[in-house]
């Protein structure tokens, strides 16, 4: 087991399944988490072996031992489940990943372990080993650990299930990925370097026909840019159904299964056992909340829409509504005109190089860290490895995957590798996304919310990094209630809105220039326009994974669901085909909690607005923010870190504040 002094050395491979040869062969790959999982169980067994008086010393730490290898083992065939070059890897990574689960579920059920855990004396304790044994014991009598024999054994059978339903949901959507087929006529309105790198083919008819594919860097700049209607309806469908109609089947089984859990532990429905343990506390609660979110965009976002279709209509007679597949081309239309800011105009300068570079920069300079490119072995030669230095001494390690490849998941996420622990182990996370990657003369440039993206995911990698060096690792990274998981993401993302820091990384690709400052303000004051509309959608999805999840699975139709609830949260005319919940992936992750997104929204802007708008990276509401928020990892309650950063609970202000940005002052919607 490596330490905080021995991070690389030559120890360090038995925490790397790739070192092993997983990343290459299934057989390895079974033959690392086998030994993972039989130190999990080495620990158990010693922890039930205690005889005499239990402390937090003689039975916690194996307790958390346990945890700690069952946390890696999870981890990092989660991580080969998503980016495995070979599908035989990927397949058998996803039979591991349902086996590490089996044995969190059967750990979750264990009467003697929790017997164990609720004799220990916690006199003189932390506060954080207090919290740790009172959050890890309500853990458990919500898996039913209280419930008879038979009862356990049926939860257990339930929530395998449920974990191989979702892996199969989660690996359909990786790999249904489809393309479509566009004329060159087609193509009018995307950037010139994206169609450079989509040359044609003539088929049989001599026609020249370029393939797209719908993994984001083809399919994001279509939905923005492209002027055919014909081409964004079939690139839309073709991303709505990558996995319908498997996940179909799938997420009805799922939902029985999760409500049939419920119903045996005394909960209403999934999703009230959900939030149970979270910060929301209720299903009540959540929707109280979605209604305050609903009232406060309600009147932005019909303001929003009618300036969007009274612009499309005067530039288009003949059309009547904007469907679900126009919205983001309308917007981008209504911004250029009304602000004179085309989107296309800041690409040249985010090339994805001087971006992560400049992403880097901010978070060093903000968490007054050092961040050294590493030799280390990752699991693909596209993979760029760092090391994290906090006063001269290693503290961390993070890698990034940041481009497509076959078979590798589509989206954007952060993902533990290594959970960290003072004094045992440094922490290891990774950032796999799906950003244009350059290559040649392409030099891979990013729109202004890819951007955003890498700060929002960034924020995740910091989380899981500087959050590592707890006492325990069940309390390590991003060891939070689930809705406060967020939190550090979207607040890291609001940086990007300051001039000054973007300056610093946003040169023009070709000639070096520096990202004009009025270009930037008329940026922002652009994308201030659509927040309303952004939090509707927030609603919508929200919406659809709480009401999926806190209704009677057998009264479900997931089509019927979706459509109405588009139809009450969005004004866009809905398309018929639009599967979009088969692809859906936070609804295996999140499952009912998806508000999560929005709640933590409300609290990191709250956060944000602590920091000094004139030196964002030099104010002393850095240091405090990772004191008292990110180095906690899991050691308190969310709540406690909200108050011991703001000195309250969060306030909606800074949220109306945002929201209602774009109305301030002068309207902005009257320019041009």
């Amino acid at each position: 087991m490596a330490t905080e002094t021995t991070a690389g050395a030559t120890e360090s491979k038995s925490l790397h399944v790739w070192e092993a040869g997983g990343a290459a062969s299934a057989d390895a790959l079974t033959t690392w988490v086998s030994a993972r999982l039989a130190a999990h169980e080495s620990a158990l067994a010693a922890l039930l072996a205690i005889d005499g008086e239990r402390t937090p010393e003689n039975s916690l730490l194996l307790y958390d031992k346990a945890i700690e290898h069952l946390s890696l083992a999870g981890a990092q065939a989660g991580i080969l489940n998503s980016v495995a070059a070979d599908k035989g890897v990927r397949d058998q990574a996803q039979m591991e990943a349902q086996r590490v689960a089996m044995a969190g579920s059967a750990l979750s059920l264990n009467r003697e372990v929790y017997d164990a855990l609720t004799a220990i004396k916690l006199d003189g304790a932390s506060p954080a080993t207090k919290h740790y044994v009172k959050r890890t014991l309500l853990g458990y009598r919500l898996s039913g650990v209280d419930k008879d024999q038979a009862t356990r054994a049926r939860l257990h059978a339930l929530h395998d299930k449920a974990t191989g339903l979702s892996l199969e949901f989660g690996r359909n959507i990786q790999e249904g990925g489809k393309t479509i087929e566009a004329t060159l006529e087609e193509l009018d309105g995307l950037p010139a370097d994206y169609i450079a790198r989509h040359p044609a083919q003539k088929d049989a008819d001599g026609v020249a026909r370029v393939t797209l594919t719908t993994d984001p860097p083809d399919m994001m700049p279509v939905m923005t840019f492209a002027m055919s209607a014909a081409l964004r309806e079939r690139m839309f469908l073709a991303y709505n159904t990558r996995a319908y109609p498997a996940n179909r089947r799938i997420l009805l089984d799922l939902l029985a299964t999760r409500q049939e859990i419920a119903s045996i532990l005394g909960f209403r429905s999934w999703a009230d056992l959900a939030t149970a343990d979270q910060m929301m506390k209720s299903a009540a609660n959540v929707r109280s909340f979605l209604a305050k979110l609903d009232e406060a965009s309600r009147d932005g976002a019909k303001h929003e829409h009618a300036l969007v279709l009274d612009f499309a209509r005067g530039t288009n007679p003949g059309l009547s509504e904007i469907d679900i597949t126009s919205r983001g081309y309308w917007y981008e239309q209504f911004r250029r005109a009304r602000f004179d800011f085309d989107s296309q105009s800041v690409r040249p300068y985010f090339p994805y190089a001087r971006v992560e570079a400049g992403v880097l920069e901010t978070a060093a300079k903000l968490f007054t860290i050092e961040f050294h490119p590493s030799n280390a072995p990752a699991w693909d030669s596209a993979v760029s490895v760092f090391d994290v230095f906090d006063g001269g001494r290693m503290a961390g390690r993070f890698y990034l995957d940041m481009h497509p490849r076959e078979g590798k998941d589509k989206w954007f996420s952060a993902a533990p590798v290594v959970t960290g622990v003072r004094g045992r182990t440094l922490p290891e996370a990774a950032l796999i996304c799906n950003f244009p990657a350059g290559d040649g003369d392409d030099p891979g440039l990013l729109q202004y919310s890819d951007v955003v993206t890498f700060f929002h995911e960034f924020g995740h990698l910091m989380h899981a990094i500087l959050g590592g060096h707890t006492e325990w690792a069940g309390l390590s990274g991003f060891a939070t209630e689930g809705d406060f998981i967020e939190v550090p993401s979207q607040m890291l993302e609001e940086f990007f809105r300051d001039e000054k820091l973007l300056q610093v990384f946003a040169r023009h690709y070709e000639t070096g220039e520096v990202l004009p400052a009025e270009l930037i303000r008329t940026m922002k004051l652009a994308g201030a326009f659509g927040r309303a509309d952004w939090i509707r959608t927030q609603l919508y999805y929200t919406t659809l994974s709480l009401n999926l999840h806190d209704e009677d699975p057998a009264g479900i139709d997931p089509d019927v669901v979706t459509r109405e609830l588009y139809k009450q949260f969005q004004p866009w005319t809905w398309l018929e085909g639009n599967r979009m919940y088969a692809s859906f992936g936070h609804l295996t992750g999140y499952s009912s909690n998806y508000y999560t997104y929005a709640f933590d929204k409300v609290i990191a802007l709250d956060f944000f607005g602590q920091f000094d708008p004139e030196d964002l990276l030099g104010c002393e509401a850095g240091t405090r923010y990772r004191k008292a928020v990110l180095e906690q990892g899991g050691s308190k309650p969310g709540r406690e870190m909200v108050r011991d950063f703001l000195g309250r609970d969060e306030e909606f202000a800074a949220f109306a504040k945002w929201l209602n940005e774009e109305f301030e002052g002068q309207d902005v919607v009257g320019r041009g």
